[in-house]
């Protein structure tokens, strides 16, 4: 069966998808993010990992992975390379010598506090023109989203299971 291209839909169906639209907003996000922290010598996704450690404090590499939405591989390399430019230190975790948890360290929150202005000017460039009220509604409707398809993730992984 041939590919459908983003630009045809199913019959009955909004055009373009809401899920097409957001894809195309998490693009466009991520590139300006890239080239605004950039300057400062982050990517977007470190950026990410970093901002995680300042919100939850020290996590697994595991951890910090799914929160950061990225494969452990991937996080293992992003980790080593935070640490050897002293944003993160990774210290044993307590009561299991086998899990190191990184924290983030005065330099990275540093650094993330200089992020702060360009990550806030493309937020501001998102919603500037979407009232208080109507900012409320699409933060709210998003997280619905997000909860939404979380729930069927579940749902789907739990389903899974019970046919193995």
């Amino acid at each position: 069966m041939a590919a459908v291209s983003t630009d045809e839909q199913p019959p009955g169906a909004e055009t373009p998808l809401t899920l097409y639209l957001v894809k195309r907003l998490e693009l466009a996000i991520r590139a300006l993010m890239d080239d605004a922290l950039r300057e400062l010598g982050l990517t977007t996704l470190q950026y990410t990992a970093l901002t995680v450690l300042q919100t939850s404090g020290p996590l697994t590499s595991a951890q910090l992975a799914r929160r950061s939405f990225l494969r452990p591989q991937t996080m293992h390399e992003m980790v080593l390379t935070l640490e050897r430019r002293g944003l993160i230190v990774r210290e044993v975790k307590e009561g299991n010598k086998r899990a190191m948890l990184a924290s983030l360290t005065g330099g990275g929150a540093e650094l993330l506090a200089r992020c702060a202005p360009a990550v806030l000017e493309l937020e501001g460039a998102l919603l500037d023109e979407i009232g208080p009220g109507r900012r409320a509604a699409f933060r709210k409707s998003l997280q619905h989203g997000i909860s939404a398809l979380a729930t069927l993730s579940e749902t789907r992984r739990t389903e899974t299971d019970t046919r193995r």
